[in-house]
């Protein structure tokens, strides 16, 4: 057994810098700084602020709720030739020659990401769409009931994308992929809304090795100009987990790998944290 463990934490190992290292991309030089606009917000959690169309489009279409913190300043994508900026959930794309209201985009995370199921059966599919179900047939998917809700309430196509798969049950949570989004229904949480968005910017940004200079957090607008404090390891105040495995369903021989990250309030990783693992045969 011992034998086995070993033989899987070092393809864990092995896997984790292979993944880590199989996508790059040539970014461009930015600024280590520039200075705030008027219409800019400075979001503490993550060190990171938000301004002009993409705060306009944060604040009037979910806030927190649905795009978590920014994680990323706004810079130049090279890859996609747009001026982008990651939240913990969410990529903002600016496309400024798109007539309004389309001049602020969603990035199709999911779909980068690999998240695609294959089309409903004939079963699963509603006799006829109604207030219960509706069948995406760009897609072949069925949304229902509490996932449906939520699509409709929270901006639907424009927010969340078409569906990818049906829903289903992930890490202990009955959940359903979108384009650009990850449902998960918690039931146990009465306090406020049932359903979670997955953090899907935080998993594109670990695989696909978004540069650091874009991460690192920025001085609030009242350190800009003035005096800058010495510079120290900054306090951790929060830890962010999350994980995943390579292979949904596996088989009783072989061996799983399984991804943990671990990062504080502002999305740096934290070095030497302990990660303790339970196994259900």
């Amino acid at each position: 057994m011992k034998r086995k463990s070993l033989r899987s934490l070092l393809m864990t190992v092995v896997m984790i810098v292979a993944l880590l290292n199989s996508v790059s991309a040539t970014y461009p030089q930015q600024p280590s700084q520039q200075p705030p606009g008027d219409n800019c917000q400075y979001f503490p959690e993550t060190g990171h602020r938000v301004c002009g169309a993409f705060l306009d489009f944060y604040t009037t279409r979910g806030g927190s709720e649905i795009f978590g913190f920014p994680i990323s300043k706004t810079f130049n994508d090279p890859v996609r030739g747009l001026e982008v900026q990651y939240f913990q959930r969410a990529r903002m794309e600016s496309h400024p020659y798109n007539p309004d209201p389309y001049k602020v985009l969603l990035g199709l995370l999911a779909d980068e990401l690999g998240y695609s199921f294959p089309p409903a059966s004939q079963k699963q599919i509603p006799a006829s769409n109604n207030v219960f179900h509706h069948h995406f047939t760009e897609t072949g998917h069925v949304v229902s009931y509490a996932f449906l809700d939520y699509f409709r309430e929270k901006g639907g196509l424009d927010i969340f994308g078409y569906p990818r798969s049906e829903f289903m049950c992930e890490d202990g949570y009955i959940v359903q992929y979108f384009q650009r989004a990850r449902m998960e229904w918690h039931p146990e949480d009465t306090s406020s809304s049932q359903m979670r968005l997955t953090n899907l910017g935080e998993i594109y940004i670990e695989r696909f090795n978004i540069p650091e200079e874009y991460l690192r957090p920025e001085p609030s607008s009242e350190t800009l100009g003035g005096s800058q404090p010495s510079p120290s390891e900054p306090s951790i105040t929060k830890l962010n987990i999350s994980a995943s495995v390579r292979y949904a369903i596996t088989g009783r021989e072989g061996v799983q790998t399984v991804f943990v990250y671990v990062n504080d309030q502002q999305h740096r990783s934290v070095k030497g944290a302990e990660v303790k693992m339970t196994v259900h045969y």
